[in-house]
């Protein structure tokens, strides 16, 4: 079978390609693939060609297919796997599927299994390691995010405390604490609010920061204080371009400080503000992985002896991580369209990936299947003075309070430019 996809041959190198995929073995499965979503992840491979943890030495010779956020549905299934998997079911994919020893994961390290591509051949250790998970959902693009959110669900669960006493650690945040979430209005950011909001585990107090008014201002209209009330979270947005608003941060724990800190950007002085606002036995975790290799910011160690503060992180999420995302999902508790601020074809994924911090907004998502330049959700008004399709996305994500929601993904689907 003919495939069309993006693949990886060293720095910045990608190229839309179509090749022949060879027939599955027995214990693989051939996919089609409808959606994927742009990771940041994805542009370090790109920045870092062969040199990436995740990526084959060779890849100059033997390109691999990139994006490993993605949905689709099964086409043929291998003979060892029949009795769990069939033609037509959906499915979405957890891509961390060799943790402890080679790293190797779809989108970063397989010729044949990227999100970046109109069908792949996933392989056996997927289905070896359960990472492959039946969608039981016909929004494609949730299945897609069901990856980013179960990365920030890793992170809630990777933060930890200690037992006075004792030496046992408590995994999660604090329940009922006090937890802020720095460069908190990313696509990231976003999901780790709807999260916050809405997950077993709730803090009793949640503050967001970013120096940016218009993205906070954004974020503030889609997770209002009411409704974070409305869940039994105080929720505030708080711009910490201005020195002082770290001592406006503080007070609002009555000089506490917060149990549970998530620094969202790999840059020195939000580190630096997360080590300043922590509380006795505080949890710092740092979930924005850099490109930099020698990184670095202070970290006050002080209080690391005498106040039991500490640091944690984490590179993606789980299995269970996936499903908990995928089970909310379904359920309607959490929504995770707000990620999305931009929409595109096949042809536009070498290039947003290359270009990915250059462009605002945030989660870019990508559909296989047809041709499109990648488009803002809010440019779809504008273009539709001259395109029908776009003036009928417009009215939909209008209705839908700017948000690309199942009915936009459904009427594209069906109306854009085949690939």
């Amino acid at each position: 079978m003919k495939t069309k996809a993006v693949r990886i041959y060293g720095v910045e190198d990608l190229r839309l390609e179509e090749f022949e995929l060879p027939a599955i073995k027995e214990d693989e499965i051939l996919a089609k693939i409808v959606s994927d979503s742009v990771c940041m992840s994805t542009f370090k491979l790109a920045e870092q060609g062969a040199g990436h943890k995740r990526a084959p030495k060779d890849i100059d010779k033997n390109p691999v297919i990139v994006g490993h956020e993605f949905c689709g549905e099964i086409v043929e299934v291998g003979a060892k796997w029949q009795d769990k998997f069939k033609p037509g079911m959906k499915f979405a994919i957890q891509p961390n599927i060799n943790p402890t020893t080679t790293l190797y994961a779809p989108g970063y390290s397989y010729q044949y299994c990227g999100g970046d591509s109109q069908y792949v051949i996933i392989p056996a250790r997927a289905m070896e390691v359960d990472a492959l998970l039946n969608y039981e959902n016909d929004v494609f693009y949730f299945g897609s995010l069901a990856e980013p959110m179960s990365c920030i669900i890793g992170g809630f669960h990777t933060n930890y405390h200690t037992t006075p006493g004792v030496y046992e650690h408590r995994m999660g945040i604090v329940e009922g604490g006090n937890c802020a979430i720095l460069a908190g209005v990313g696509p990231m950011g976003l999901g780790a609010i709807d999260y916050a909001l809405h997950c077993d585990r709730k803090p009793g107090r949640l503050v967001v920061t970013d120096i940016d008014d218009a993205r906070l201002e954004r974020a503030s209209r889609i997770y209002t204080v009411e409704h974070a009330k409305e869940c039994g979270v105080e929720l505030h947005y708080v711009n910490t371009r201005e020195p002082e608003s770290i001592d406006y941060i503080m007070s609002l724990t009555g000089g506490k400080g917060y149990d549970d800190v998530f620094v969202y950007a790999p840059v020195k002085p939000v580190v630096e503000q997360g080590s300043k606002l922590l509380a006795f036995d505080g949890c710092l975790n740092f979930f924005a992985g850099p490109t930099n290799t020698e990184f670095s910011a202070m970290f006050n160690f002080y209080n690391v002896h005498y106040a039991a503060q500490h640091l944690c992180g984490s590179s993606g999420g789980n299995t269970d991580d996936m499903i908990e995302a995928i089970e909310m999902m379904n359920s309607g508790k959490i929504n995770p369209s707000a990620m999305i601020t931009h929409v595109g074809g096949l042809d536009a994924a070498a290039e947003t990936t290359i270009n990915l911090p250059k462009i605002p907004g945030g989660k870019k998502l990508i559909y296989t299947h047809i041709s499109m330049p990648l488009t803002a959700i809010d440019d779809f008004a504008k273009l539709g003075e001259t395109d029908p399709m776009f003036a009928e996305l417009a009215k939909i994500v209008e209705a839908n309070s700017g948000l690309w929601c199942p009915e936009a993904e459904k009427y594209l689907l069906a109306n854009a430019k085949a690939l």
